[in-house]
């Protein structure tokens, strides 16, 4: 509780330090209280938020963080996918050097993300929000629309596939951060500040749920929320919005009885071994194999045919398997270290819209490792999630490396200044 009030205080003191550099939010408190930014601010911010700081040492905890887990991830694919390529009569490599030719295009991303001014971007949201949305129904058109496991979530030309709702989560960060910045005055406004965020999240889960995909659903619903809650955005409306999600997402459970039961099959996985609960099965031998010290690369038994998708959802379980639990406090700790990185380039960006960047893409990855370990480790239902930086899966990787290089930029630029006061 301690550190819940300690985050909240310090999001304060971020919102006030902004509020002085002229980009005030809706406080609790007199409007003639509030100076209007100038010309003269808002000219004097863009200024310093166009210029490169020093690199800190959140900067470089993020590059090592992101670097160690991609490297690691790459080796893990291999490792993971390579016997069962073997078997089906491809090269063992097929799903590694896939994996690698994403990731050197991820690298591409990032450096990108990186150096282009994260403001660059508020210009083009409406260009980008138009294409993530109309990228959302490729999956249902003829010919290269692809669906796995009964979501409609893919775009396949020949052996290249991308999904659309990767792409929509960046594109869903940088709109409502667009949104909160231009209303940061208005936060408790109806029409023009709750009701268009309503609208990019009913949008953005909308589109997910109409592909069969609830775990991105979940993931952009808590990226809304998570940037709506560093903005500033009453409690009261949140908590409404927050409800009715919640009850849509229910309805879309509920609503088919095969999904009624995958969504609760982990309430007794033992029971549901044999059909819904097989993957989660062998998911918790595959890491009670693995013990303190694993049994080393290549090692696992589990990915020799008895997991589906141990190299995509599932690679948690081989991560415990072969590096055993000393590998898997590891990768779960430096998921804490780049969440704990993203939350102080949060707190110390130059500007508004760069806070609420980085406590999104922070919120992000953290949410959606949240949703992936659950599913592996058996506390929540299996939603398909990949895990970040690690999973075999082309957009994955891609969107993640771009979004941690957007972070980069943020932190890149903190601690700034013009030399005029």
């Amino acid at each position: 509780m301690a550190s819940t009030i300690s985050v909240r205080d310090r999001r304060e003191a971020a919102l006030d330090r902004l509020a002085d550099a002229g980009v005030r939010p809706e406080r609790r408190r007199p409007a003639r209280t509030r100076p209007k930014a100038t010309r003269r601010d808002r000219t004097a911010t863009s200024q310093r938020i166009e210029r490169l700081g020093p690199p800190t040492g959140t900067w470089y905890g993020i590059v090592a963080v992101v670097a160690v887990f991609v490297m690691l991830g790459l080796v893990m694919v291999l490792s993971a996918s390579a016997v069962t390529q073997s078997n089906q009569g491809n090269s063992p490599y097929t799903v590694f050097i896939r994996q690698a030719i994403w990731a050197s295009i991820g690298l591409v991303g990032l450096i990108v993300m990186a150096k282009v001014p994260y403001n660059s971007w508020r210009r083009l949201i409406i260009p980008l929000s138009v294409l993530g949305v109309a990228a959302m129904f490729g999956p249902f058109a003829p010919g290269i629309g692809a669906s796995v496991n009964g979501a409609n979530a893919w775009i396949r030309v020949g052996s290249f596939s991308v999904q659309p709702s990767e792409f929509l989560k960046l594109v869903v960060i940088l709109a409502v951060a667009e949104l909160l910045t231009r209303r940061a005055d208005l936060m408790n406004h109806r029409r023009r500040t709750l009701a268009p965020l309503a609208c990019i999240a009913a949008v953005g889960a909308g589109l997910c749920l109409l592909q069969r995909d609830l775990g991105s659903a979940i993931v952009l619903g808590a990226i809304v929320f998570s940037i709506a809650w560093i903005a500033g955005v009453p409690f009261v409306p949140m908590s409404v919005m927050a409800a009715v999600s919640t009850a849509i997402g229910l309805l879309f459970v509920v609503s088919s009885p095969m999904r009624l039961d995958r969504f609760t099959a982990f309430r007794d996985i033992t029971g549901n071994k044999d059909h819904l609960s097989w993957q989660t099965y062998q998911s918790l031998v595959s890491m009670a194999s693995g013990g303190l010290g694993g049994s080393g690369i290549g090692g696992s038994k589990t990915k020799l045919g008895y997991l589906p998708y141990a190299h995509s959802d599932f690679i948690f379980a081989i991560i415990a398997d072969e590096l055993g639990m000393i590998g898997a406090g590891a990768v779960i700790g430096g998921f804490l270290l780049l969440v704990f990185f993203g939350i102080q380039t949060a707190l110390a960006a130059p500007d508004r819209f760069g806070m609420l960047v980085a406590g999104g893409v922070a919120s992000w990855f953290g949410v959606q490792a949240i949703v992936n370990l659950g599913g592996v480790t058996g506390l929540m239902p299996v939603t398909g999630l990949t895990l970040p930086f690690f999973s075999a899966g082309g957009s994955s990787l891609f969107v993640s490396m771009a979004a941690a290089g957007l972070l980069l930029s943020v932190a890149r630029r903190i601690g700034v200044r013009t030399g005029s006061r």
